[in-house]
């Protein structure tokens, strides 16, 4: 299919899905694959899951979209769902992860200004992705995303990722700082997991200096490391947080969640967006957060991604290639010695749909409803593939 009408964002695969069902897709000459990607982390329930479905379909009947110039009976009850869910206190819908960080670095200099600071700072971290409108992508820490987009915006100071002695050095040394933006597990940088030391102390940090902490938790959110959000293996909470993708299983829509001094920061007038939570998208939502909850999702996720971190130590444990399985939940890596990029069109063809960041990640995002017996085939077919590409390749 030719897309000349389209603007060349992207480098796309040769290859169109005409349907899906659970964590299987199908193509347009009737080829099926197992989707190890979700559509990167969105689709959690997998694909036509019946009660999004349903849901869609009977609210798109009802009402679509009516502005939040009036009341939404369900996107407060989305809310107070969400709310329930992760302990946070106040919601603000939106329609991207992109948005949602947007929402988070608007209530961090806001809370700076509160503060009396002219011109408040944001540190964020080395090998960050937050989003690619300006802001998110001054935030994130790829300057090959960076490249042809400048002037960037000003506000932010960049830190080690997972080195609490370099961020305690930058607080120490300013008093501008307003907030710290951080995922729990950077996706796009590897799936790299900070520390449970990290990231106390940053809350710890925060709560000395009055900056708020901001988890980005757009793809680690919504059940993907084996609690509804990272965060919650905690016993404290983040002051805020930004959430999409598996929120919706595929419906564009995210939210900025905020709890304590930020929950109460946004004041009429300070954000807004005409598609942010409209009846369609928040039905949608609730559709999403009690099937999780009913069927128990979030633990299916921590077993699942046990499991299959431990498949791939058996078949591939003795490899010496391979640098580090790692991950939490169903949000798994598997580092090689060498760029992996070409193992993407290999798996496709293999039919089994992956992905490669940081250049040599194998980066695996199954849905929450993946059997054992599908995280099984995943192991194995995947597992193959990377041994014989191994022993067909050299180090470049």
């Amino acid at each position: 299919m030719a897309d000349t009408a389209l603007m060349h964002t992207y480098g796309r695969l040769p290859i169109a899905f005409a349907s899906g069902k659970g964590a299987w897709l199908t193509d347009t000459e009737g080829k099926t694959y197992l989707d190890a990607l979700s559509g990167i982390a969105v689709c959690g329930l997998g694909h036509s899951h019946p009660a999004v479905t349903h849901a869609i379909c009977e609210q798109a009947g009802q009402l679509i979209h009516t502005s939040n110039l009036y009341q939404i009976p369900i996107q407060e009850a989305a809310a107070q769902k969400l709310t329930q869910l992760s302990g946070m206190e106040r919601v603000f819908f939106c329609n991207s992860g992109a948005e949602a960080n947007e929402g988070a670095i608007k209530l961090a200099r806001l809370h700076g200004h509160n503060r009396g600071i002219d011109k408040p700072q944001i540190l964020v971290m080395e090998n960050a992705f937050h989003g690619r409108t300006l802001a998110t992508l001054t935030a994130t820490g790829n300057r090959k995303v960076q490249a042809g987009f400048e002037p960037l915006v000003s506000g932010f100071i960049r830190c080690a990722y997972d080195d609490l002695e370099a961020a305690r050095s930058i607080l120490e040394s300013r008093q501008d700082i307003a907030a710290i933006l951080v995922e729990p597990i950077q996706g796009e940088g590897g799936l790299k997991a900070a520390s449970n030391e990290f990231l106390q102390g940053l809350r710890q940090l925060c709560d000395d200096k009055d900056m708020l902490l901001m988890f980005d938790e757009v793809q680690t959110g919504n059940g993907r490391t084996g609690h509804y959000f990272a965060f919650q293996r905690f016993n404290w909470k983040p002051d805020v947080v930004s959430t999409a993708k598996g929120l919706g299983n595929g419906f564009p829509i995210g939210a900025v969640m905020a709890q304590g001094k930020a929950a109460e920061l946004f004041q009429p007038g300070h954000h807004g967006s005409t598609y942010g939570g409209t009846p369609l998208g928040c039905a949608t939502v609730l559709a999403v957060l009690n099937t999780l909850e009913q069927d128990n999702l979030c633990q299916a996720a921590e077993k699942l991604g046990q499991r299959i971190r431990e498949g791939f130590q058996e078949h591939l444990g003795n490899r010496e290639e391979l640098l580090a399985i790692r991950g939490r939940g169903l949000m798994i890596g598997l580092e090689l010695d060498r760029p992996c990029g070409e193992l993407v069109k290999l798996a496709l063809d293999a039919g089994l749909l992956i992905n490669v960041t940081a250049g040599s990640v194998i980066r695996l995002l199954p849905p929450l409803i993946f059997s054992d017996q599908e995280a099984d085939q995943l192991v194995e077919r995947l597992s193959q593939l990377v041994i014989h590409w191994l022993e067909t390749t050299k180090i470049p």
